[in-house]
């Protein structure tokens, strides 16, 4: 699935019921994380579910993030912003406005305070995990 495969979803979505059950597809259907990588050193700091994430850096060039949580919503929040990072350069996704993307899709109005402070907490360790494979 594209990030533009995700928007036409949701606007055909009647509801935001239908949109949460595309979101936690989206979750489902992407690679988690192994046992070995969900460790303390790959947390991230304020989420209230579990999630840990890692980020390397392909042939290309291009930031490769992985990520899995312990919570349906927030692996397919994980999902979507991985959508979003795709294929970027660590530069690029250092200067994308990944909240703005998110803003896109509606979601901050849709999801929890609590969920919302933890994809912040993602969207800020994904930039600091850009940042470091950019070093």
């Amino acid at each position: 699935m594209t990030l533009d495969d995700l928007h036409a979803a949701f606007e055909l979505a009647d509801d935001w019921e239908e949109r949460y059950a595309i979101l936690i597809d989206v979750g489902r259907k992407r690679a988690g994380l192994p046992e070995s990588e969900q460790v303390e050193a790959n947390i991230v700091r304020g989420c209230m579910s579990q999630v840990w994430m890692v980020a390397a850096v392909d042939d290309a060039g291009r930031l490769r993030v992985a990520a899995d949580s312990d919570a349906l919503i927030v692996r397919g929040l994980i999902g979507v912003l991985l959508l979003i990072i795709d294929g970027k350069t660590p530069a690029e996704v250092a200067q994308l406005d990944i909240a703005a993307e998110m803003d896109r899709l509606d979601l901050a109005q849709h999801v929890s305070p609590n969920r919302r402070n933890g994809l912040s907490a993602m969207v800020l360790r994904v930039k600091q995990l850009a940042a470091e494979q950019a070093a």
